[in-house]
């Protein structure tokens, strides 16, 4: 079975991979109807979500924001399959870093760099983009697929921009490994934790919200700069990526202040367009 679904997810690479852009968005404009008009594709997730992190928006306002959230995301997903038959100087030029230089100091210094990104526009070039703006090596933490075949297809795909994904389920033998290597550490940080009691418990958009306490403990623990990476779509398959250094010793922050840090960027970016952001997410369905 395994094998026939990569023969299947293939397929729609190689297909995907040959249209243009302008067709490949005629395609995310029909996905985008497909999974708001007939699916309904968590609908009722995005709703409860948008109203109580919102609940002055009007129906007109939440239908718009709606409207966008199935837009951005249909865009995501178009856009993340295309991602495996671009070449370099496509991404370098579609998915941009506008300020490198923030972060390659440290480096050259000898330091390594945690970047926290989001699922905030598109996150799935993030994985490749990096790598076109640095020489040093670009570790990308995700979670390993169920089906080996696809796994080890994306591992390879993400290689050739230079960046290693690396299972969260490894994450402390990665530092460990590479902590005489000075790299950047890309770690998304907007997930629903699956333990609330190791959460840092915090109120973001209005919400009492749990963070994974990952990427602060490693911060910590090696006394790595953070940045928060601000990601913006100047327009439709052009994105730019800021790095926002949100400190350069956190060893001397009290503990859950630097996932504060994090929470409030990224309810900035959110709050600006709020659209952008993957709303479908269970992202409140743990409690204190």
């Amino acid at each position: 079975m395994d094998l026939l679904l990569t023969g299947v997810f293939l397929f729609f690479v190689f297909l995907i991979g040959l249209l243009p852009f302008p067709l490949l968005y005629l395609l995310s404009d029909f996905g985008q109807f497909f999974l708001h008009r007939i699916m309904g594709y968590r609908k009722k997730v995005i709703l409860s979500n948008l109203k109580a992190c919102f609940p002055g928006l009007g129906e007109h306002e939440l239908d718009v924001i709606v409207g966008q959230v199935y837009k951005n995301l249909a865009d995501v997903i178009a856009e993340g399959i295309k991602g495996f038959s671009m070449l370099k100087g496509t991404v370098k030029k579609r998915h941009f870093i506008i300020n490198p230089e923030v972060i390659e100091p440290f480096l050259e210094q000898g330091k390594s760099v945690i970047a926290l990104p989001a699922h905030f526009n598109n996150w799935e070039w993030g994985s490749m983009s990096p790598g076109l703006f640095t020489k040093h090596p670009i570790i990308a933490f995700y979670k390993p697929l169920s089906n080996t075949y696809i796994n080890r297809f994306m591992k390879w795909s993400r290689a050739k921009f230079r960046t290693t994904l690396a299972s969260i389920y490894e994450t402390s033998l990665v530092f460990e490994h590479h902590a005489n290597t000075p790299s950047v550490y890309i770690m998304a940080s907007d997930q629903s934790p699956s333990n609330a009691s190791k959460s840092y418990w915090i109120k973001f958009l209005g919400r009492e919200t749990a963070f994974l306490h990952g990427p602060e403990k490693y911060a910590r623990m090696y006394n790595y700069p953070v940045m928060y990476v601000d990601v913006q779509r100047v327009k439709r398959g052009y994105y730019t990526l800021e790095a926002v250094l949100l400190t350069d010793d956190p060893a001397s922050l009290p503990e859950g202040e630097l996932t504060l840090m994090y929470s409030e960027k990224l309810g900035e970016s959110i709050r600006k367009n709020p659209g952008s952001w993957l709303w479908s997410h269970k992202r409140w369905k743990l409690t204190r």
